[in-house]
């Protein structure tokens, strides 16, 4: 079972724009790139740290901690896949938009 978290259009960011949420008591960062909606749990999984205020070029965020570099179309760290980012399916719907979370989230 999934569960859909509605955001509000406040939360929805802005073309080449991120904004951060919560939902029960995760981070979650979500990246407008040219239209598409990305999100991400807002913790690197090498140790923790938050990826929010990173470095974006393009569809690459680098964590500000210790510079490894996420694609974050697929989640997998740049030149490995062996480290990957927890993404989450974004869906809009008739003008709205939802983060899509498995039960287990």
């Amino acid at each position: 079972m999934i569960k859909r978290y509605k955001l509000s259009p406040e939360q929805v960011p802005a073309e080449n724009q991120r904004s951060y949420v919560e939902y029960q008591g995760r981070g979650v960062t979500l990246f407008n790139i040219d239209g598409q909606l990305h999100a991400i749990d807002d913790s690197c999984p090498h140790q923790g740290a938050s990826l929010y205020g990173g470095r974006l070029e393009k569809e690459t965020i680098q964590c500000c901690a210790h510079g490894l570099r996420f694609n974050l179309r697929t989640g997998y760290m740049l030149n490995s896949k062996h480290v990957k980012l927890s993404r989450f399916n974004v869906e809009k719907t008739d003008g709205r938009v939802f983060i899509i979370f498995p039960e287990e989230t």
